[in-house]
């Protein structure tokens, strides 16, 4: 098989198990096709800046002590869609060419893009643009990737949130307190779902299913009435009010995120249930330190994966992870689309079944 000369990049937020991926994509191409590898850094910066910010990779990278580190080595951004890009006098211009001119200019083969369904649909978009090759894999702690079970890094954010769980629970039994965790998501509740089960929360709120004040204070009467002084809430960033009213605030440059509903839910909840509350805003802590295990496994396949997509000339692919096994999917059915909580679903029902609180059961 003829040489080829792959360019990777890692775009979006970052999560653990970045760098075990550009591991694997590294090892399998040198070592089982003998191609060259580029990172690009910065996202798609990397291609859009000159002179170009990239640089070559050996075998210096596939060591386990790459597959240990948080973060990503090649850097990566969130915001900046090179089709708007932002200028200082707050204008934005088109740069999109410049990406195509500098994939061009490093005479890549194909690309491997790690990324969330964002940066998939921006990514793909410069990808037809320029027709370049891509391959794309998963990640986000927010594991809203469509079709896949898991995207990287959303292991590791999740045993960081049952741990912050299990750290806060004594807390609350010890002062009877209601003890309110907010964790991220952004517009879905997976984390806060399968955190809040395998925590043993009494209310779990997310975006996906409304919710009343009423409903939150019958749980916590059912709560008082076996004999606990104490409950424990964990709600998802983007879980709006009951009114389905959305909670951010403002940023540097005028940007919403989401973020004061666990504030705002202490706030409503002391009041109405005479008690003393206490909120943890998880944050970015989700984000960083070093991968799980899964999230390791996960993305050594997901890069191996990719590579043999590549040399098998299956472009314009996702790696996907379904029941356990690794498969490939189109990239139109990933970019852009969101995967979001099941409200009938087999964690949704579990929780109903142990009684927790979450939300109007046939809501959508």
């Amino acid at each position: 098989m003829a040489e080829k000369r792959i360019g990777i990049l890692t775009s979006g937020g970052d999560c653990a198990g970045l760098n075990a991926a550009l591991r694997a994509v590294v090892n399998r191409a040198i070592r089982g096709y003998g191609w060259q590898v580029f990172g690009i850094r910065d996202g798609s910066l990397g291609l859009m800046n000159r002179p170009l910010d990239v640089c070559e990779f050996d075998l210096s990278v596939v060591t386990g002590d790459v597959l240990r580190m948080g973060g990503t080595m090649l850097g990566t951004v969130n915001k900046g869609d090179p089709f708007a890009y932002p200028m200082p006098d707050g204008t934005t211009i088109d740069r999109s060419a410049e990406f195509v001119a500098g994939y061009k200019e490093l005479g890549l083969d194909a690309l491997v893009v790690i990324g969330g369904d964002g940066s998939m649909r921006i990514l793909s978009r410069l990808c037809r643009l320029g027709g370049i090759p891509m391959v794309g894999i998963p990640k986000t702690i927010d594991n809203d990737v469509a079709h896949t079970d898991y995207a990287i890094g959303y292991s590791t954010a999740l045993g960081v949130a049952c741990e912050a769980i299990d750290r806060l629970a004594p807390t609350a039994a010890s002062h009877h307190r209601v003890m309110i965790l907010e964790l991220m998501g952004r517009d879905v509740g997976h984390i806060a779902l399968s955190a809040g089960i395998a925590g043993g929360a009494d209310v779990i709120l997310l975006p996906e299913i409304p919710y009343t004040l009423d409903g939150i204070a019958k749980r916590f009467a059912e709560v008082n009435a076996e004999g606990r002084k104490h409950a424990l809430v964990v709600v998802s960033e983007g879980c709006k009010t009951e009114n389905r009213e959305s909670i951010t605030t403002l940023h540097s440059g005028g940007e919403a995120r989401y973020g004061g509903i666990g504030h705002y839910l202490s706030d409503r909840l002391a009041t109405i249930l005479k008690a003393e509350t206490r909120v943890t805003v998880l944050g970015h802590v989700q984000r960083g330190g070093m991968p799980s295990m899964r999230d390791r496994l996960i993305a050594s396949a997901f890069g191996v994966y990719a590579v043999d997509l590549i040399a098998r000339g299956r472009m314009d692919r996702v790696v996907a992870w379904q029941h356990g096994a690794v498969v490939d999917v189109p990239l139109s059915e990933v970019a852009g689309i969101t995967r979001a909580v099941d409200p009938y679903g087999a964690l949704a029902s579990t929780a109903r079944g142990l009684g927790i609180y979450i939300g109007d059961q046939g809501a959508a």
